[in-house]
């Protein structure tokens, strides 16, 4: 059964249209009534089906009366808002693991704003549209992004020639992409510090900061404003929901032609592949593991894997992804973090290419994503949600690096993990630990060992099984949760 992806009661805010809660492990959506022919005619429609069964569009079912108000007159139910008789309730299926744009590499959300433009293109051969184009209508199942937010979704005046989601469309997927593209700035960082995505000014802001290039280079007059004020001025028009203009002229067409110049302009804007010149593929390096020790951590992470077979694992510190591949091959949903938005891009290109059931993101288990703009912090949506933990050559980053305990550490994996965790032990002693030191220009760390790391550990689990990899300094833990 899939855990909780939110909080158990009200999950979204108290809106119009509806609201979304948590309750038994099921994901309901109460609507009001006022919004019941848009979701009627979407799920009904031929794009619902298509969508749904290619899994890009979250499984929806509207449920009966009968189940409706068993729901609503349940004593552990939370509370609607008044006149429940103008509510019906559906049931949509959970996304394992909700993550959005502020942990996403740029590749994600590229992925993301192409299906946004499939979907709004596919509805309107049935008069259909989506009112809003933003990353939190997306959620990723695994490697393969899933369009969620069904109440986005609404019936379109047949002469309307404008779509309003345009303006959120280019703030939230064009600018942060753009940006990305000339100037490396990671699309994550973006919407950590701007959920809504770069507004026009700040995008000019940037631009003539840096001095790269134009800030219109890609940008072509017949599909964005030629100039940012008028951009700005533009953006505030289609965000207002006053009456949109309508034409004589076959206005499905005219919106089918900008949906293509969209996608046209998006697939140059599609992330370019760089490697992370200093982590990628590090552990092949000889420095860190010979042929033969590399062989042996695979086999000690196999045979755990194989052992308790775990369905919902967490790869901590994932680099580009050998360890989560391997999970993954195993038969596991797996989440892969590392705070390299490089190495995380390049697991996601893999995973999907691969079709595995990875979700990679950009956190840092030592500063995990806070709670933003109503989305639930990391931490939140992580804790108790795995049965096994992959923490492989990442301690010793945790605390010399990021300046974290030992003890902090493992409390920590012992809050995510409600099973196994496989531990890597990197002593002071390693080539690669002493390399940390000397760019952090930090004090000895002799007193960390392995009796320390067991004496640590079994504050939480129980030892399992242990092995040094070779003659190095690193050695690998089996650790089960205590009860």
């Amino acid at each position: 059964m899939a855990p909780n992806i939110l909080p158990t009661s009200l999950v979204s805010l108290p809106a119009p249209s509806g609201q979304l809660f948590v309750f038994q492990d099921r994901l309901i959506r109460l609507i009001h009534n006022s919004h019941v022919p848009n979701v009627q005619t979407f799920l009904n429609s031929r794009t619902a089906r298509e969508f749904t069964e290619s899994g890009r569009f979250v499984s929806t079912r509207i449920l009966d009366q009968a189940s409706r108000k068993e729901l609503l007159f349940h004593n552990s139910f939370p509370n609607p808002l008044p006149g429940e008789e103008a509510w019906i309730a559906v049931e949509h299926d959970s996304v394992p693991f909700p993550a959005s744009s502020h942990e996403w590499p740029s590749e994600m959300l590229h992925a993301a704003g192409k299906l946004t433009l499939e979907v709004a293109n596919a509805l309107l051969r049935e008069e259909l549209g989506i009112k809003d184009a933003i990353p939190y209508n997306i959620l990723f199942r695994g490697a393969e992004p899933v369009f969620v937010d069904l109440l986005s979704i609404e019936k379109r005046k047949p002469q309307d020639s404008v779509w309003v989601a345009y303006a959120q469309f280019i703030r939230a997927f064009f600018l942060p992409l753009l940006a990305y593209q000339k100037f490396w700035l990671p699309t994550h960082q973006v919407f950590l510090a701007r959920p809504e995505g770069l507004e026009p000014c700040e995008f000019y802001w940037l631009s003539n900061t840096l001095q790269k290039v134009s800030p219109l280079a890609l940008l072509s007059p017949d599909s964005v404003p030629t100039g940012f004020d008028s951009a700005m001025r533009s953006s505030e028009a289609l965000l207002d929901h006053g009456p949109l203009e309508e034409v004589p002229a076959d206005s499905r067409s005219i919106l089918r032609r900008l949906l293509k110049r969209l996608s046209q302009m998006l697939v140059r804007l599609t992330p370019p592949c760089r490697k992370s010149l200093r982590w990628s593929d590090y552990m092949l390096l000889q420095r860190s593991y010979t042929l033969e020790n590399l062989a042996a951590k695979e086999a000690f992470v196999q045979d755990a894997i194989a052992r308790f077979q775990p369905k919902r694992v967490l790869d901590v510190g994932c680099n580009t992804g050998h360890f989560s591949f391997l999970a993954a091959r195993g038969g596991a949903s797996v989440v892969a973090i590392d705070s390299n938005s490089l190495v995380v891009g390049e697991l996601w290109r893999r995973a999907h290419a691969e079709k595995l059931d990875i979700l990679p993101l950009v956190v840092s288990l030592s500063r995990p994503t806070p709670a933003i703009d109503g989305y639930p912090s990391f931490l939140d949506r992580a804790r108790g949600a795995f049965d096994a933990l992959l923490m492989l050559a990442v301690i010793h980053h945790m605390i010399v690096t990021d300046g974290s305990t030992l003890s902090e550490i493992l409390a920590r994996a012992a809050e995510l993990t409600t099973g196994i965790c496989v531990a890597e032990f990197v002593g002071p002693g390693d080539p690669f630990f002493r390399s940390l030191l000397k760019e952090q220009n930090d004090r000895s760390y002799e007193w960390l060992s392995t009796q320390t790391f067991e004496a640590v550990s079994r504050r939480h689990f129980k030892i399992i099984a242990s092995r040094r990899l070779g003659d190095s300094h690193r050695w690998l833990y089996l650790l089960q949760k205590e009860a």
